[in-house]
């Protein structure tokens, strides 16, 4: 039987973008599937600690305000219902 999967876009920064493509050629694999299996792994080994969690998110930045910019875009009228995606 398959397992059901979710499927998640993930928006990386050029020089992630770049260097995940470089490991992708020595990998001699897409960038898609070594993005997942590092996704994969990292999560694997994510504290499930809530502390922890915050840290993490604390720690990327500029999310934060993207986070605030994405509730006023759905405030405004120009977010897209997830049941449309």
């Amino acid at each position: 039987m398959a397992r059901d999967q979710t499927r998640i876009n993930v928006t990386l920064d050029p020089e992630y973008a770049e260097k995940l493509e470089v490991l992708a050629e020595r990998a001699h694999t897409q960038a898609g599937t070594l993005a997942r299996s590092l996704l994969s792994q990292a999560i694997d080994e994510a504290d499930v600690d809530a502390r922890s969690i915050v840290e993490i998110l604390d720690g990327i930045p500029g999310a934060f305000e993207r986070a605030e910019r994405g509730v006023r875009e759905i405030r405004d009228g120009k977010g897209i219902a997830l049941d449309d995606l």
